[in-house]
């Protein structure tokens, strides 16, 4: 296994000041990360960034909160509750 590969970018989710939602994600884009989706309306994004990038995403100015996506894996609906 090669050293230099790079590990999975992480997900996240940002509450950014709405009233600067552009400014603040170009920022944001400029310190690595992959826009997915955007919410200007409410001010949020979501997007994937390496994981050593993430202290850096949460100094940028207009950065209100950051937060790991999380996946919940339900059952399947033919199985035994538990």
């Amino acid at each position: 296994m090669s050293e230099s590969a790079q590990p999975a970018p992480v997900g996240i989710i940002l509450a950014v000041d709405p009233d600067r939602f552009a400014e603040v994600v170009e920022a944001l884009r400029r310190a690595g990360l992959t826009v997915t989706g955007e919410q200007p309306a409410l001010g949020t994004l979501s997007g994937t960034v390496a994981e050593d990038r993430i202290p850096t995403l949460e100094t940028i100015d207009g950065v209100e909160s950051l937060d790991r996506e999380r996946t919940l894996q339900l059952p399947p609906p033919d199985s035994p509750i538990q």
